[in-house]
């Protein structure tokens, strides 16, 4: 008979002390323990550790020694090996029981519009839900939160408190229960079957600190076993009995890294003294060990600093292995971190990240891209930010929402859709539609849009394409409250028609891969679950769907660094690195602040005898305390973020703190070496940063191409630009540069400013007779038409509209005064500067007829007209037209002598300009322009930016081009010839 691995009697704990590699010493304990018995004697060891990569690493360690056998390992919070055992039912799914809280939460919103925005429907179940878990691991009863004394609180916890007598009947069946519920069943059925018959090999629990209450129970059960143990990770031997005594109040202990380690001994009725070490095995570095045990002390006996402190006589030797970085900002940070790890991969270390700041760690991970470094991301990539992920949580978007231009473009742009079919000619349609919706719209793209312009295409292929998107997005816009089960089965047609693309099979790229594997099982999860849901708005389903994929990660198959590895918070137990870097250390960050808990306060928490929010920051604070104990060892922070200045970890602070006031033992020194060694890593990090050669700074630019480059040709309004801003004239006309449309349409100055004319137009050219009132009342009608075919904005309706209104009367008062009849409207012209080899084109808002057989030329301005001092200067529009009028430049009415010009302003403050036109003022006008142009026909002149701009503050289309704000209005254009 095989002699027992544990000959003293129980209950009994072994620890490790922080710093020591827990899984590599676990496995040699285990050996030494079974030194000189037979092979098999291992694989009777049941052992039971906290995470996944827990149990991959304690494998690894065991087959890398050759063949043998392994003990039968499990987790702590899997136990279904011993469900047939128990005879419980299997747990109701997660999601379903999620599902099921929304709908009740859903109507405690609608009771409570104040609670909560509606956005928050499914993360208040989720909170919900985990309100539930916990009251079950934590054996706490419905009974409990009903008798809560709330008479002292406010409203808002006495409305939750009889919410919660609703929802609290989902303890009652056991038929199916919940997954903390089942696992508290199968420990208690375990244990009562172990009192019986004790299993006859060894069982050992490793890892766990039991935070959870149904993890305590399972290991207080293991531990009394006859062979049954415990093993502790970084338990804190240093610390005095008087401090583990004081830790027994969770109001002023719950927040320290040991907090846990005392709970679970007062369960067993041990003291830290009966804590034996498992190996002998010593921490890397001891000294600083006690160093980081007196930072961490409770915050009611931090006096002890001033006694203790001065016995801590190694300070140099705890600290030099440490390096602290305190960086201006994140980004610095993420590059300080990126060179350590760099230069680690280049000695050949195994070095680890550990940070809870996901920023941060995307950060340093696309730092490292630039070596060709891609770290063992333990945590993977979030699977709404996957392509799949993104394409469903698009689709989702466009259930009961008019389709905009940027929705439609978005889902077509990406890279999953058409998938199945011929990417290349689905992108170019996609061009080609963008380039026609950015510049001629609608916002709001239609069916009959899409099958109007695919028609017009010389591609027949277009119309097929037209008509499979046109079919794919029937009915999105019409999606109104419904069961979750029709959302789901919608959205998922939706997506698989647009990855399967116009003449595709199957579903494309979409479910391939990791990512699409992941987003998959999401997704029918969802549809399973999908009939206990209920009735849900498509806003609803869109934040539900969002907030259920948000929760889900993806972890592709790459080929990552073997010894660079990033890790939560949480693998820093696993620990096995020679340097590993603790990222993030801000307050909020790590720790993390409490979530709010919209359910239960701090004090109906603590009366019920749940966790306190201090609970996960004594976790961290833990796992902190196990992370720095390593080897060597970085502590990094930014002191600033992008919205204000930050605050160092409190541990950090604590840290900092204690060396300062340790001057007789060289604290300070020890502290400024961290720093000094932190700060050369931020200058290497700033050095690359810095570019090799400076860029020069850039002159005021005016090119000079060749005389056949230039243009031939302009309208008028383009003089006005030559005259203010010439080098857009040579962006624009010689190198055909021109500024895309805005993708996103917006009732905009320029918009305004074109229904205006074709109100007006229209209202022109329907003139009959008809009374002041009359007139009025058609213009406004006329406004309404107009705007409701070009102005699918119903607010920038109703404000255009009033503004019109204000300024009908002043219009129709100047039309009125006129006297003359309308000959021209929107028609255009062109004239040749003879003996220039140029031509002028004009196309007039409006031309009368006076009595006399003169012209009046008339312009409409949304804004202030100009005055007669820029007409004179810059704003020529209406001369140079005169000009071309008298010339005989239109067409439709010959050579006819000018009266006068009238730029009619219908702003806010409605203004008539009018200019007599004679002579000389047309015969300068006309001499100057073509100067202007001759002067442009030279290779000599060049096209300077921003000559004689408007207002300096109004930026330019080309602005970046010419690189304004390298150069100030005030320099000089150097001229430079092109071309």
């Amino acid at each position: 008979m095989a002699e027992p691995m544990f000959p003293d009697p129980g209950p009994r704990v072994f620890a490790m002390a922080p710093g020591v590699d827990f899984p590599a010493q676990l496995v040699a304990g285990l050996r030494q323990r079974l030194q000189g018995q037979p092979p098999e004697a291992m694989a009777r060891v049941q052992l039971y550790v906290n995470t996944t990569r827990m149990a991959r690493r304690i494998t690894g360690l065991f087959t890398a020694t050759g063949a043998g056998f392994l003990p039968h390992i499990g987790l702590v919070t899997d136990l279904s090996q011993h469900v047939a055992l128990a005879g419980i039912p299997a747990a109701i799914p997660p999601l379903r029981r999620r599902l099921q809280l929304t709908q009740l939460v859903a109507r405690l919103l609608d009771a409570q519009p104040d609670l909560a925005p509606r956005a928050a429907l499914y993360d208040l179940s989720d909170s919900l839900a985990t309100l539930l878990d916990e009251m079950q691991g934590e054996g706490v009863s419905p009974e409990t939160i009903a008798a809560l004394d709330v008479s002292d609180h406010s409203a808002h916890w006495q409305r939750t408190q009889k919410f919660m007598a609703i929802v609290l009947p989902f303890f009652a069946s056991t038929s199916r229960p919940d997954a903390e519920t089942r696992q508290r069943l199968v420990v208690q059925a375990l244990a009562a079957e172990w009192q019986k018959n004790p299993p006859p090999g060894p069982v050992i629990v490793a890892g766990s600190t039991g935070s959870r209450g149904t993890t305590a129970l399972f290991m207080q059960a293991v531990a009394r076993l006859p062979q049954g143990a415990l093993v502790l990770p970084g338990f804190d031997f240093d610390m005095p009995a008087a401090v583990w005594q004081g830790l027994g109040d969770a109001l002023t202990g719950e927040d320290h890294p040991q907090y846990r380690f005392h709970r679970l001994l007062s369960g067993l009725d041990l003291s830290p003294t009966d804590v034996q070490p498992w190996t002998a095995v010593n921490a890397p570095s001891p000294a600083r060990n006690r160093l980081i045990s007196l930072s961490l002390r409770p915050a009611p006996v931090t006096d002890q600093w001033l006694i203790e402190g001065k016995r801590l006589h190694d300070l140099a030797q705890a600290t030099a292995a440490m390096t602290l970085i305190a960086a201006p900002t994140p980004r610095a940070e993420a590059l300080a971190i990126a060179l350590i790890l760099r230069q680690a991969a280049e000695q050949g270390k195994v070095a680890a990240l550990v940070s809870p700041d996901r920023g941060l760690t995307r950060q340093v991970t696309a730092a490292l891209d630039r070596w060709g470094i891609l770290p063992d991301d333990s945590a993977g990539r979030p699977l709404a930010l996957s392509a799949p992920g993104r394409l469903l949580r698009h689709v989702a978007a466009l259930f009961g929402q008019r389709m905009t231009c940027e929705a439609l473009l978005t889902l077509l742009k990406h890279p999953l859709t058409a998938s199945g079919t011929d990417r290349g000619e689905h992108l170019r349609f996609t061009r080609d539609l963008e380039l026609k919706l950015r510049k001629y719209g609608p916002p709001f793209p239609s069916a009959a849009m899409l099958t109007d312009w695919a028609a017009r295409q010389s591609d027949p292929a277009v119309l097929l394409w037209a008509d499979w998107l046109v079919q794919a997005l029937d009915g999105v816009e019409d999606v109104g409250n419904r069961p979750l089960a029709d959302h789901v089965a919608q959205h998922l047609a939706l997506t698989e028609a647009l990855a399967r693309g116009p003449a595709g099979l199957g579903t494309g790229e979409l479910w391939l891969k990791k990512p699409g594997e992941a987003a998959l099982a999401a997704v029918q999860e969802l549809a399973r679950e999908a009939p206990y849901g209920g009735d849900l708005t498509p806003a609803d389903y869109r934040d539900l769907f969002e907030a259920i994929l948000a929760k889900g990660e993806v972890r592709e198959d790459v080929q990552s660094h073997p010894q660079i590895m990033i890790w939560g918070t949480l693998e820093a137990r696993v620990q096995g690195a020679d340097l590993v870097i603790l990222g993030g250390l801000n307050d909020g960050i790590w720790p993390q602040m409490p979530p709010p808990d919209p359910w239960l306060n701090r004090q109906m928490r603590q009366k019920a005898a749940l966790l306190l929010p201090e609970r996960r920051i004594g976790l961290s604070a833990h796992d902190y305390q196990q992370a720095i104990a390593a080897t060597e060892v970085v502590l990094t922070h930014a002191t600033r973020n992008a919205e204000a200045e930050t605050v160092p970890s409190r541990w950090l602070n604590r840290l900092q703190n204690l060396l300062r006031g340790l001057p007789g033992q060289g604290g300070p020194q020890a502290l400024a070496a961290m720093q000094a060694r932190g700060a050369t890593w931020l200058r290497l990090a700033e050095a690359l940063e810095t570019p090799a050669a400076t860029v020069p700074a850039a002159n005021r630019p005016a090119p000079r191409p060749p005389v056949e480059a230039r243009p031939a040709q302009l309208a008028v309004t383009g003089i006005r630009t030559l005259i203010r801003d010439p080098y857009a004239i040579y962006a624009r006309t010689i190198l055909r540069l021109k500024k895309l449309d805005p993708l996103r349409q917006t009732p905009d100055a320029r918009l305004r400013g074109s229904l205006l004319h074709a109100i007006l137009q229209r209202f022109v050219q329907e003139r009959p007779a008809e009374t002041r009132a009359e007139a009025r009342l058609r213009l406004l009608e006329i406004s309404d038409q107009v705007m409701a075919e070009q102005a699918p904005w119903p607010a920038a309706r109703a404000l255009w509209r009033a503004r019109l209104e204000r300024a009908a009367d002043f219009f129709l008062a100047a039309d009125a005064a006129q006297g003359g009849t309308s000959v021209i409207l929107e028609s255009g012209g062109a004239i040749a500067l003879a003996p220039l080899p140029f031509n002028l084109t004009a196309k007039p808002d409006r031309i009368d007829a006076l009595p006399d057989g003169r012209l009046h030329i008339l312009d409409y301005k949304t804004g202030t007209p100009p005055t007669e001092k820029q007409q004179a200067q810059f704003e020529k529009q209406l001369l140079l037209e005169a000009a071309m009028a008298e010339r005989g430049a239109f067409a439709p009415i010959g050579a006819r002598q000018v009266a006068r010009i009238s730029y009619v302003g219908l702003g806010t403050s409605p203004k008539l300009v009018e200019t007599e036109v004679t002579e000389e003022l047309l015969g300068k006008v006309w001499e100057d322009l073509h100067k202007l142009i001759a002067r442009y026909l030279t290779r000599a002149q060049g096209y300077a930016a921003r000559r004689a701009v408007f207002e300096e503050r109004f930026p330019g289309d080309y602005d970046h081009l010419a690189r304004y704000g390298e150069w100030e209005t005030s320099d000089a254009p150097v001229p430079e010839d092109v071309g």
